[in-house]
């Protein structure tokens, strides 16, 4: 891998010169983990953070009864565990690979002395944390305040928002879909097959199209659509 261009690639830090990143790619290490392969769990020491160079990778927590709960999937250009390098401790949560891929993992302490004399990198920390949180509050606020078609219309016109295509693959499988949409998978494939049979989406597999847009926007209960979304991803600049 060549650390220098995958650190380019890394949206959290595309707003800096060549020369700071090739700073991060000194303090940066290569790792490899294999589909289903644990990268981290909940409670181990926060050593570092991590970006995705290629795969994907899923953050979950796992209840007192067994059952898991999705809480983001990052992919290629996103970081994760970031928190880490502020407020050391534990990680909150446990990070899995999704599919075989490389990842760069920065050491808590040479990042932090790293970033003492880059300050443009600490305030561009500080606006991912920002962006993190209120992707959350709005999960919350989503799994708390909708119901499930009003949840997985919001995810699908956010995918859409994202790919700026009509037709789409989900981005988990469908169980992991259901954990991450707060509901079961039974549920959440008589929600696909209505949204079908109504002419909102056509279904195929793992992928769909997207029919009828402002249906589907009703369905989620969102007006002004495109400017909310934009307000839960990072900035276009900072998006691939």
């Amino acid at each position: 891998m060549d650390k220098t261009q995958a650190v380019a690639d890394i949206k959290l830090f595309s707003g800096l010169g060549e020369r700071e990143q090739a700073s991060l790619a000194g303090v940066a290490e290569v790792r490899r983990f294999a589909k289903g392969e644990d990268i981290f769990f909940a409670g181990q020491p926060a050593q570092g953070f991590f970006s995705v160079a290629s795969g994907k990778v899923r953050i979950y927590q796992t209840s007192l009864s067994g059952k898991e709960h999705i809480i983001h999937v990052f992919g290629p250009g996103e970081v994760f565990a970031e928190v880490a390098v502020f407020s050391g401790g534990v990680y909150p949560a446990s990070a899995q690979a999704m599919e075989d891929g490389q990842y760069l993992f920065f050491p808590r302490e040479r990042f932090r002395r790293l970033i003492a004399t880059e300050p443009d990198l600490a305030m561009n920390m500080l606006g991912l944390l920002s962006i993190r949180l209120r992707q959350l509050v709005k999960k919350i606020e989503d799994l708390s305040l909708r119901e499930v078609p009003a949840r997985l219309a919001a995810h699908l016109l956010l995918l859409r928002a994202q790919s700026k295509k009509d037709r789409l693959t989900l981005d988990l499988p469908k169980g992991q879909l259901a954990a991450y949409l707060g509901t079961i998978p039974e549920t959440l494939s008589r929600v696909l097959r209505r949204f079908g049979d109504d002419g909102l989406i056509a279904l195929s597999g793992s992928s769909l199209e997207i029919l009828d847009v402002a249906r589907l926007e009703a369905q989620a209960g969102m007006s002004g659509l495109e400017g909310g979304l934009e307000g839960r991803m990072p900035p276009a600049a900072g998006r691939g």
